[in-house]
């Protein structure tokens, strides 16, 4: 699959497709969004938010959320911030995630049938890492997106003037709630 795809760039960049999508770095509309990385939002997301290449900055994960406030989505989101002018967050949940009522026990139990040893799993704990909370998914999206939002908003590094919103987007079509 990979080689299908990488041969399609070959020939997007041969026929410089990518001139249509020609963006600055700086977003247009000073937003970063920052929603889940389920497939079903690569496109309908932007589409039903009226957004093109270069409005915005999108950051993903499993379920879009903050699982370590000093962690990567709160550096990119201060890179955001701070670099690229940003002035404002939207914290994007959806219908439907995968992430939702994950079992920590589960998935570590998955990740020993497919070769992780018992000692990598200790390693994690043993370097500080709740790896149960980290692993584990949540009740209901809407709070999720809830505690996201508190997190940013309560950050220590989050400037007090960034506009910080919750939202839950439906998979299938593409309306916007807001939570908070």
């Amino acid at each position: 699959m990979i080689d299908e795809i990488l041969a399609y760039n070959r020939k997007f960049v041969a026929e410089k497709a990518y001139e249509k999508y020609a963006a600055d770095k700086y977003p247009n509309r000073k937003i970063a969004i920052l929603t889940c990385m389920d497939t079903r939002l690569v496109e309908l997301l932007p589409a039903a938010l009226g957004l093109k290449n270069g409005d915005v900055k999108i950051i993903k994960n499993a379920g879009g959320v903050v699982a370590n406030p000093f962690g990567s989505v709160v550096r990119s989101l201060l890179v955001a911030i701070i670099e690229l002018g940003v002035e404002e967050i939207m914290v994007i949940g959806h219908t439907d995630c995968g992430v939702q009522h994950i079992d920590s026990e589960m998935m570590i139990h998955h990740m020993k049938e497919r070769g992780i040893t018992q000692e990598s799993i200790d390693l994690m704990k043993y370097c500080g890492v709740d790896f149960e909370k980290w692993l584990a998914g949540f009740d209901t999206v809407e709070q999720s997106v809830t505690d996201t939002v508190e997190t940013i908003k309560n950050h220590p590094l989050i400037p007090g003037d960034i506009r910080i919103g919750g939202y839950v987007i439906d998979t299938v079509t593409g309306e916007l709630h807001v939570i908070c």
